[in-house]
């Protein structure tokens, strides 16, 4: 009973010691997943089991988004999960998205993991329309997402209508042009095609640095007012804040660059900028709600805390995160570079079997040809073979005819003939027997020398036939040898290497001439990217000017109009920032407070 009692006790002190745990669902841009967190967890917890989860090292762009009343909210990595103002509800969802967007994602962004999950969330706000991009712009983009998908073009795997289930554009380029979509897919081919070459992650990243030159690109935008109660924009990214009319949101009135800021507050619904220099008086707004002012407050520390580290030599951390890329890249260069010689081996193997089939094919054809010539030689031969006998045989039975008539005639001409009548017939009967035996003998000279001449004409068929058969006996043996040949070339490609190279059989030594090369291949990459630059802007604007026809004026939006306008001053994302920032702090405040 004791024993019992006992073992009760044990059950129940274990059931109580066991953790109590909620779940949750991380949705990221491509996949869901499901996690079994502990009441206990803090944001920190949870953050780095979806990071581990992902083996993304760059933790420092992401963060755990969440809706509350419409406001959307992230994760604080200090605080317990379940005390932020989640839903009660399980599964908890939290969407795993860039908190922090980079200055230069080429230069910034290290992992492959990272790029593709930027990648993924700027095309979705390309395609939703929370980033502006210029019709020109979105077939050049979309025709990155489609070699970062399908890689290499290939016309007899992507054929027309290979995208018609495809969302590559925003709804508004789509609309806004008389143009079928095929049409679209013509010309997003037509770049696709020459994207040849191109890794995943080499689309994905050349996606990124044209994505990252659109003006509303990382920019997260919020509805304030000045001290004047003037309905204004304020956005935050990773350059500085940027103060917007609500109508324009490409283009900023004023901006703020982090270094010259020193300090960012809120108090209720007030919000406060203390510009570097003391002298200048503080700036302020207000926004809408309180949870609003907390958002913003993190995007600005969590920005500005970005752009002070670029400013720094990097982390030991990120020191090493850079040479494994590099070496990864130099590999995958390496990789690259082997299996396009194989492919070349490989279709130059391809090309001369073909070749040797195809002079097969016709060595046969000459053949069957050279048989063909052979039988009818042999048919005309035994024709004329039996033709000859006959004409033969008639010149013998003429000759015969003839001799008979002779015979005739002699006996005519023995014949007494007693009567002048019977003399004059008999003279009249000679004469037509002469007549006739002339003819008899005129026709057999004749038939005998058509006998000749056919006799003749058989000597020269079977001297043709002969001719033939040698022929053929040429082509034979010629047949032969290209089969012997061809089984060779053909056997050819299965003893080159396979296009599954196995990891473990590719050893890389990067000494410092590897190091070297890689260098001037860097380099030369540079100056090839900067011609493709060129050459890229000159079929944008042919591009442009191509489907600037069959525009719909009375559908552009008021963005549409903005960006035109900006483009034909020639001004740009940068150019406008690097103009307002050369204004004095000062008198930016003022005109700020004077909106």
């Amino acid at each position: 009973m004791a024993g019992a009692i006992a073992s009760r006790m044990s059950f129940s002190s274990l059931k109580r010691k066991q953790p109590k745990t909620f779940t949750v669902r991380i949705a990221t841009m491509d996949a869901e997943m499901e996690f079994s967190c502990e009441v206990k967890w803090k944001g920190k917890d949870l953050f780095d089991l979806v990071c581990r989860t992902l083996g993304l090292r760059e933790t420092w762009f992401f963060g755990l988004q969440y809706t509350i009343k419409d406001t959307v909210a992230w994760l604080k990595m200090d605080k317990k999960v379940l005390d932020h103002d989640v839903p009660t509800e399980e599964p908890k969802t939290f969407h795993f998205l860039a908190k922090f967007y980079p200055e230069n994602a080429e230069e910034e962004l290290v992992q492959e993991i990272t790029q593709h999950l930027f990648f993924l969330q700027v095309k979705k706000q390309i395609l939703d329309e929370k980033i502006f991009c210029p019709p020109e712009a979105s077939v050049l983009l979309a025709s990155y997402a489609v070699q970062a998908k399908y890689g290499d073009y290939d016309p007899n795997v992507h054929k027309r209508g290979f995208l018609a289930q495809e969302e590559l554009l925003p709804k508004r380029v789509i609309n806004l042009y008389q143009m079928t979509p095929e049409m679209w897919e013509e010309r997003i081919t037509a770049w696709y095609a020459e994207h040849r070459g191109r890794a995943r992650d080499e689309a994905e990243m050349e996606y990124l640095k044209i994505a990252q030159d659109l003006e509303m690109y990382g920019v997260n935008y919020f509805a304030i007012r000045n001290k004047k109660g003037t309905e204004l924009l304020l956005g935050v990214d990773a350059l500085g804040l940027h103060i917007y009319d609500p109508d324009n949101r490409l283009t900023p009135k004023i901006s703020f660059p982090w270094n010259e800021i020193r300090n960012i507050s809120y108090s209720d619904k007030e919000f406060t900028i203390k510009p570097l220099d003391k002298k200048i008086d503080v700036f302020k707004f207000n926004s809408s709600k309180l949870r609003v002012n907390k958002l913003i407050l993190q995007l600005c520390i969590g920005n500005h805390d970005l752009f002070m580290r670029r400013r720094k030599a990097d982390s030991l951390e990120v020191q090493q995160m850079k040479a494994q890329a590099r070496e990864e890249k130099a590999r995958k260069q390496m990789e690259r570079q082997c299996l396009a010689r194989e492919k070349q081996m490989r279709e130059e193997a391809e090309r001369t079997r073909d070749e040797l089939e195809r002079r097969l094919m016709q060595l046969k054809e000459e053949a069957t040809m050279a048989n063909e010539a052979l039988m009818r030689s042999e048919e005309t031969a035994d024709l004329l073979a039996e033709k000859a006998q006959i004409t033969e045989e008639e010149a013998k039975l003429l000759a015969q005819k003839a001799a008979e008539a002779e015979q005739e005639m002699q006996r005519i001409k023995a014949t007494a003939i007693r009567t002048e009548e019977e003399k004059r017939l008999m003279e009249q009967k000679v004469l037509e027997a002469e007549m006739l035996a002339l003819k008899m003998a005129e026709e057999s000279e004749r038939r005998a020398k058509e006998a000749d001449q056919l006799k003749q004409d058989l000597q020269e068929a079977r001297e043709s036939e002969r001719r033939a058969k040698q022929k053929l006996l040429e082509i034979t043996s010629k047949s032969s040898y290209t089969q012997s040949m061809n089984s060779s070339t053909t056997a050819l490609p299965t003893d080159l290497p396979s296009y599954n190279l196995i990891s473990e059989s590719l050893s890389f030594d990067f000494k410092d001439t590897d190091m070297k090369r890689l260098s001037m291949e860097i380099e030369k990459e540079k100056v090839e990217y900067m011609e493709r630059s060129k050459h890229l802007q000159e079929q944008l604007n042919e591009l442009k000017t191509e489907i600037e026809a069959l525009k719909l004026k009375e559908r552009e939006t008021a963005l549409d109009i903005l960006h035109n306008e900006n483009s034909s001053r020639g001004n740009s994302k940068h150019n406008t920032i690097k103009k307002l920032t050369l204004q004095s702090t000062k008198s930016r405040v003022a005109f700020f407070e004077e909106l």
